[in-house]
Parts: structure tokens; sequence; C-alpha cells
């Protein structure tokens, strides 16, 4: 009996052990997150730079936007914050293009979170270029203007540019969160050492915390 108590509790330590092993406040590279083969070019200059790539169609996306955006604040300056709206297939060029058109008019942090609000809320899908001329004209933007910039060459150069970043992330599922152009992760993948069952907004926040680690392992190796 006393020899079957001691493998149950050295059973149960393994067990500990192994639940400590996997933690979104000590991820592990591979794990609750990757680190890129080849890292990529950053604009950040001292600060370290953190991206998001992300569509306006993604429910997730969605609800991950107040609970990141509220990250970002408490970041202040520490922080270079960029997000960048990922390419799928032609149904989603119009949500793309809008995106960097607010982002060139300098429109984008007073209409984003309108946009995900009119897809998730209204559902309003803005699956063409007329919905989405629609929607920027209520929201009391120069129509025409708009247009001229939506179709511009300058719009079209971000997302080739857009597009290049994906590949260059190698960005295969969204939301996905870069640091310092070399670590990655996901609210999905900073469950991945656990095995109990989590809401989205749990999964966002895991996603924060590992998101806190790498920031801080970046800093550190910036010096």
């Amino acid at each position: 009996m006393r020899f079957l108590k001691k493998i149950l509790f050295a059973a149960a330590l393994c067990t500990a052990a192994l639940g400590a092993s996997a933690s979104p406040a000590e991820p592990k590279n591979g794990v609750e997150y990757d680190t890129l083969a080849t890292p990529q070019v950053t604009e950040a200059g001292k600060k370290i730079e953190v991206t998001e790539f992300f569509a306006y169609y993604c429910p997730h996306c969605n609800v991950l936007e107040p609970q990141l955006a509220a990250w970002v604040k408490k970041q202040g300056d520490n922080i270079v914050f960029k997000r960048v709206h990922v390419s799928r297939d032609d149904s989603v060029t119009p949500q793309q293009r809008l995106f960097f058109t607010l982002q060139a008019m300098g429109l984008l942090d007073k209409l984003h979170t309108s946009v995900f609000h009119a897809m998730h809320v209204e559902r309003n899908r803005l699956a063409t270029d007329d919905a989405v001329f629609d929607f920027v004209a209520k929201q009391g933007v120069d129509r025409q203007k708009f247009i001229d910039t939506y179709r511009s060459m300058g719009v079209s150069a971000r997302v080739r540019r857009a597009d290049a970043m994906m590949q260059g992330y190698n960005v295969t599922f969204w939301p996905m969160i870069a640091i310092d152009g070399r670590y990655i992760t996901s609210p999905s993948q900073a469950d991945q050492g656990s095995k109990s069952a989590k809401n989205e907004e749990q999964l966002n926040a895991q996603a924060l915390t590992v998101m806190d680690v790498l920031l801080a392992k970046a800093k550190a190796e910036k010096k």
C-alpha cells in the first residue's frame, strides 16, 4: 500500500511538472510561440515592432480587437504597433483595400472599429467596391477622395507589400502576432501547452501573456 502511494505521488509530481512546463507565462519555443527561421526587417529602430496580421471578415480578429487595443495602449512608447490586413481571395479584396485606403488617408484610428462593427454586428459584408464606398460615405468620408485613393497605385503597392509580408512571416492563419520580426504567436498557439477548454477571450488573454514575455525577450536581446 505504501509503495502504491509512492507511485501515485510520483505520478502526481510528473503531471504537475508537465503542466508547469507548458504555460503562457513561461512559453516554450515551438509550443506557445515560434521563432522565424529568417528574421524579417523591421522599421522600429530601438523600439520593438509588433505586427498584427488580421482580416476584417475574421470573427476571431473581431473578438481579439478590443483586448489587443488595450494591450497596445498599455505598452505606450515601448513598441511600434502595425496592422497588416491579409489577403485570401478576390471576395475579400474590397475589405483589404478598404483597410489600406483608410490607413493611407489617416482615418484608420477613427474608423477601424467601425468596420468590424459593420461586418460582425450589422452584417454588412463589404464584399464589393460599391458597398465599401457607401459605407465610408455614411461615416462622413469624402466619397470621391476615398475612391481615388482606393484605386491609386499607392494602395496597390500596400496590398503587394502585405502579400510579401505574409510570405516572409509565413502567415497561414490569423489573427497572428509578430514580435520584433522574429517571434510569432496567436491565441490558438498560446494555448498549445494547455489541456483545459477555454473561451475565446481566455485564449486571447493567454496570447497577450505570451506577447508580454516575447516583448521582454526582444528588449533584452536589443541591449
